[in-house]
């Protein structure tokens, strides 16, 4: 459980900027907004109509890329920038499968904590806990995170729609690397990451996300070969970094479905 409870997480609760885990709460079709949050969403998707389906497509590979890896043996999560709870989270998806699983989730909004305490209730056999922490604290999510997982075995590190809103790449790659350092072999890295590589759109999404940017954290689309970079030391699973909407999906008689602006993947540590 975290350290502090739900009514001082919800004093510093700041509804004058909208934040990144509210607006995706939003754009999911969930209620735990505020009206700062539906409106940054709302002219985002003005502008950037595909917003939409990036967010559905980002929660849909979660639970594709969890159901893989639990069907690997990997019974241990580190999900990082988890996000407001919604339908099919990490432990949902992991414990449906294994009910042992245990996982970790990490937050620095004070109302994602405040629901993750409330609704992410884990099995008996599993363990949930909730880290309030922030990406760029690596050691202390680490330190805290060992409450619940056994490092000595293999872990998912789970960073889902979160290093494009750190800037500076160097520092952002390093984190990646300090929290791989840290787990076992047999470990994974499953990540979606924005972009502006996919054509269509390009310049549509790049106006979004310059208003987007005055008004909150800043995000930093990367190219194809940069996000490769978090991989490096690491086992591609196959199809390698792609499309958020075509990592093992099924095939359909309409072919792949469409590209969204947003790379993902999954690698093994050997």
């Amino acid at each position: 459980m975290t350290d502090i409870s739900g009514q001082e997480l919800l004093g510093k609760i700041d509804t004058t900027r909208p934040h990144s885990a509210r607006v995706w709460n939003y754009l999911l079709g969930g209620k735990d907004n505020y009206l700062v949050d539906r409106e940054a969403a709302d002219q985002y998707k003005k502008t950037f109509p595909g917003i939409v389906d990036i967010a559905r497509t980002d929660r849909a590979f979660l639970g594709r890329a969890v159901r893989f890896l639990v069907g690997e043996g990997v019974r241990q999560f580190l999900d990082i920038g988890t996000g407001l709870p919604t339908m099919d989270n990490t432990h949902e998806v992991a414990q449906r499968v294994a009910p042992e699983c245990r996982i970790v989730y990490v937050d620095n909004d004070p109302l994602v904590l405040v629901h993750a305490e409330a609704l992410l209730r884990s099995s008996e056999e599993g363990a949930c806990d909730y880290v309030d922490a922030d990406l760029r604290d690596p050691d202390k999510i680490l330190k805290l995170a060992a409450r619940t997982l056994n490092f000595d075995e293999p872990v998912a590190i789970m960073l889902l729609g979160i290093l494009h809103l750190v800037p500076d790449f160097v520092q952002v790659h390093q984190i990646v690397m300090r929290l791989l350092d840290a787990v076992a072999p047999g470990s994974c890295l499953a990540l979606t990451h924005a972009t502006l590589d996919f054509d269509g759109e390009a310049t549509a999404q790049v106006e979004a996300q310059r208003e987007w940017n005055k008004k909150a954290d800043p995000m930093t689309p990367r190219t194809r070969a940069d996000i490769s970079r978090f991989f490096d030391g690491l086992q591609m699973v196959e199809p390698g970094l792609v499309s958020m909407s075509r990592w093992r999906v099924e095939a359909t008689p309409w072919g792949e479905p469409a590209e969204v602006s947003g790379f993902c993947g999954v690698g093994r540590k050997s």
